[in-house]
Order: structure tokens, then C-alpha cells, then sequence
């Protein structure tokens, strides 16, 4: 019995956690990769355009709220979103045109590239402070479990109760959804393989007729896409606030260069890897294992390794760890 019970609070407090921002993660991570490997330059901005697309999700849902529209049991933010996901792509369209066109034209070298999309980031950063203000910003409504801590000891008659947010199980399924639709998409339809022919070889794809503005307007648009969705489900699951997506940053490069820059596959083993190592470093061990050890072995302190205020520095070290020993990623990804 009281296996089970370990079992369950590990389930409760770092398997599911871990699913939900590994898919999270993955989704930002994805976006990532998809700039570095067709556009050929890291984008800074990233983060900035998930708060972006969440913050024109959470004025949409705001409306919807004011005026009774609701989704039922769902969170109203999921009939915001394809709004949200419209204003992204206007922006990222606007910023590529007005921006990254003519560095493009100039063949300017990848690292001007990332000098300039941390003036963007830094843009965008204040744009939707001054819009939505820095501060925390909760959107959610609708049902708050799938089921309850009470309810699962109900029908159980363990003492561990397992709790499951509407939010982290609509954060995975989406991920799935997504991610299969966007593997269909680029290795199924015409306009996917041109991306991935661009990618592979520009010079190439060029004398196959394939026209370069198209695909980064397809580009800029798939990423917008991943970068509004990523961050709606973040903000659902936590909360809304724009630094903190700025601090996502670094987990979300971390997963796309652990995985392998570069390489889709690896942006979503990346994601899940760096969510786990954060989950698991800063929890405190403390329950699982006074379930899980005799009485004379059960610990005393919290058995946590790293304070959850360290998190990032989880993400960090393992990024310098990669950077270091295999910068390729472990799916073989554009060297860093």
C-alpha cells in the first residue's frame, strides 16, 4: 500500500508536472528549431512572442468573459486563441518585413541576425508590459480537475490523493495534436517540403524553383503559431506574467540545443528532458520516500537538491554540459 502511495505522489507532483511543461517546453523549443533551421539564426525574441500571442489570447478571453461566451468545462482562452495565434503571425510578418528583410538582402552574418532579434525581444518585452501591465494576469476558468485529490482517494482508499488540472491535461494533448500536425504538414504537403529542401540546401532549392520569401512568410507564420499556443498553455497551467517569459528563454534554448538545434525531433525530447531535470532537481523527495523506506530510514529534511528558485540553473548547467561535450545535440542537430 504504501508503494502505491509513493507511486502516486511521484505521479502527482513530478510526472505530470513534468509532462505538462515538457510539452510546453517542446512547443517553444519547436519554434526555436524551426528559425534556426530554415532562417539560419537563433531568435532572442522567442519568448517574447509567446507572451505576445498570450497576451492577445487573454484580451480576446477577457471580451469573451465580459459578454458570457464560455467554452463550458474548457477554458475560454481555447476560443480566444486562433486570435491570438492571427495577431502573432500579423506581428511576426510585420517584424520580418520591416526588420529581418533587409539584413536578409544584405547577407548579413548569423550573429548580426542575433543581435538584432535582442533589439526585437527587448521591443516586444516593453510592448506588452505597456499593454497588458508586468504584473501576474490569471485567465482560467472553466472546470480546475480532471480529477480531484478527494475523489481519487474515494474510489482508491489511498492515503496519497492524485490531483490532475484541466490545464496540464489539455497542455499534453494539445502538444500531441499539434506536433503530429505539424510532421504532417512538413513531410506531407508540398509547402513543407520546400522548407525542409530550403533547409537542407538553399542554393539548391533555389534552382528548383523554390521561392525564399514564401517559405519564411510560411515559416514566421508556423513559428507565431507554436509561440501563441506554447504560451497560452503556459500562462493557463501557471500564470500570465511577461518576465517570466522572458526567463523561459533559457529552458526553451536549452531543450532545442540538447535536443539538437535544428532537428524537430529533438526540440521535443529536449523539452521533456530539461522539464524532468528541473522537476525532479528542485522536489522535495521528502514524501515519496517516507512512503517508500522503512520508518528507521525515513528521512528527516526535505530531500531536495536545488531550492525551486534555482530552477533555471538546472536548465543552464545541463545546456553548458551539451555545449561543452556534444554540441550537436543527442539528434545530431546544426552545430552551435
Amino acid at each position: 500500500m504504501d508503494l502505491l502511495n509513493a507511486l502516486v505522489a511521484l505521479t502527482n507532483f513530478v510526472i505530470v508536472p513534468g509532462l505538462a511543461y515538457g510539452s510546453q517546453l517542446a512547443l517553444g523549443a519547436l519554434g526555436v528549431t524551426l528559425i534556426y533551421g530554415i532562417l539560419r539564426f537563433s531568435n532572442f525574441a522567442h519568448g517574447d512572442t509567446m507572451a505576445f500571442g498570450a497576451m492577445v489570447t487573454i484580451l480576446v478571453t477577457w471580451l469573451f468573459q465580459s459578454v458570457g461566451l464560455s467554452a463550458g468545462p474548457l477554458p475560454t482562452a481555447l476560443l480566444a486563441l486562433p486570435f491570438g495565434i492571427l495577431g502573432t503571425i500579423a506581428l511576426a510578418l510585420f517584424t520580418d518585413k520591416t526588420v529581418y528583410r533587409f539584413y536578409r538582402q544584405q547577407k548579413a552574418k548569423p550573429v548580426i541576425f542575433v543581435m538584432v532579434s535582442l533589439g526585437v525581444m527587448f521591443i516586444m518585452n516593453g510592448l506588452v508590459r505597456f499593454i497588458i501591465g508586468p504584473g501576474d494576469q490569471r485567465f482560467t476558468d472553466g472546470e480546475r480537475f480532471v480529477i480531484s485529490a478527494r475523489t481519487f482517494k474515494k474510489l482508491t482508499g489511498l492515503d496519497e490523493g492524485l490531483a490532475i488540472k484541466t490545464t496540464e491535461a489539455l497542455t499534453v494533448v494539445t502538444a500531441v495534436i499539434v506536433v503530429a500536425v505539424l510532421f504532417w504538414f512538413l513531410n506531407k504537403t508540398r509547402t513543407g517540403k520546400s522548407m525542409r529542401a530550403y533547409s537542407d540546401n538553399e542554393d539548391l532549392a533555389l534552382l528548383s524553383g523554390i521561392n525564399p520569401e514564401r517559405v519564411v512568410m510560411y515559416t514566421w507564420m508556423i513559428v507565431a503559431a507554436l509561440a501563441t499556443i506554447a504560451g497560452v498553455l503556459y500562462g493557463l497551467d501557471k500564470s500570465f506574467k511577461p518576465f517570466t517569459y522572458f526567463q523561459l528563454l533559457l529552458p526553451i534554448f536549452a531543450s532545442a540545443i540538447v535536443g539538437g538545434l535544428g532537428n524537430p525531433l529533438g526540440a521535443i525530447a529536449g523539452g521533456f528532458i530539461i522539464a524532468f531535470s528541473e522537476v525532479t532537481i528542485t522536489y522535495a523527495w521528502k514524501k515519496v520516500l517516507t512512503y517508500g523506506l522503512p520508518d528507521s530510514l525515513a528521512p528527516d529534511g526535505l530531500v531536495q537538491l536545488l531550492s525551486t528558485d534555482y530552477k533555471f540553473a538546472v536548465s543552464f548547467a545541463i545546456l553548458i554540459v551539451v555545449l561543452l561535450f556534444k554540441p550537436t545535440g543527442l539528434f545530431k542537430g546544426k552545430a552551435v
